[in-house]
């Protein structure tokens, strides 16, 4: 695989979907997480994300228009102790109850599959970052339907230990923008950051997604020493 700009990745495609990036800092210091959604129906675009705790929720804009919460609306980001959980859905909180109860981040989504929207049937992308004692290492996962049937769920769970400065994993729901939506294939793209702080990091990222079809953007830098972190949160509805 050759490693890719995420700005460039991100600048390539008009409609990936929702998507995850986990990485470290190229100083090496910061573990760095992106969470970003799209919409391409007033329903979709019609979210802002706002803090929750340690975490973020997504909530309607306008709830005069909100017509179908079931698939928009839930918990992206939550923190269990020294882990933070990012996902694309409800699964975040499946996740969260059992890591809780001592079960690693595969088997606790072991009881969920990907999203009952045919026939895109859009699929669960997760993350987690666990920092501890100055060592960091994330998973990401992916489950979707078998090339389209929804008969079968295939799961896919990558592991990065020690992850090097200056580059990460890039995750998305979304393989290209057509009708239906085909969902991502393969291991999580390898890309490079090419930036150090977090406000010119967000800056690029959200720069890079489409702009008619970006939603919403949810940026955290992790301090590996400290536990420490800093967040932004872009919104397109304001």
């Amino acid at each position: 695989m050759e490693k890719i700009s995420i700005y460039e990745e991100l600048q390539s495609k008009t409609y990936p979907g929702r998507g995850i990036v986990l990485g470290k800092s190229t100083d090496g210091t910061k573990a760095v997480c992106a969470y970003f959604i799209m919409g391409r129906s007033e329903n979709s675009r019609n979210r802002v994300f706002v803090e929750e705790g340690e975490g973020i929720r997504t909530e309607a804009f306008d709830p005069s228009k909100m017509v179908d919460p079931s698939l928009i609306i839930y918990a992206p980001v939550r923190v269990l102790g020294n882990k933070t959980i990012v996902t694309n859905g409800d699964q975040t909180d499946t996740i969260y109850e059992g890591m809780d109860k001592q079960l690693t981040f595969e088997q606790s989504l072991r009881c969920r599959e990907f999203e009952p929207d045919g026939p895109n049937y859009t699929p669960r992308i997760s993350g987690v970052m666990h920092i501890e004692n100055g060592k960091y290492n994330y998973a990401m996962s992916i489950l979707k339907s078998n090339n389209g049937d929804p008969d079968s769920c295939n799961r896919y769970t990558f592991a990065y230990e020690n992850p090097k400065a200056g580059e990460g994993r890039f995750i998305h729901t979304y393989e290209k923008d057509i009708n239906p939506l085909p969902s991502f294939e393969g291991e999580p793209t390898w890309v490079s950051f090419e930036a150090d702080d977090i406000d010119t990091f967000t800056d690029k990222i959200w720069t890079s997604l489409n702009e008619d079809n970006k939603v919403s953007l949810f940026v955290r830098f992790i301090d590996i020493a400290t536990g420490e972190y800093e967040t932004r949160i872009v919104n397109k509805n304001k």
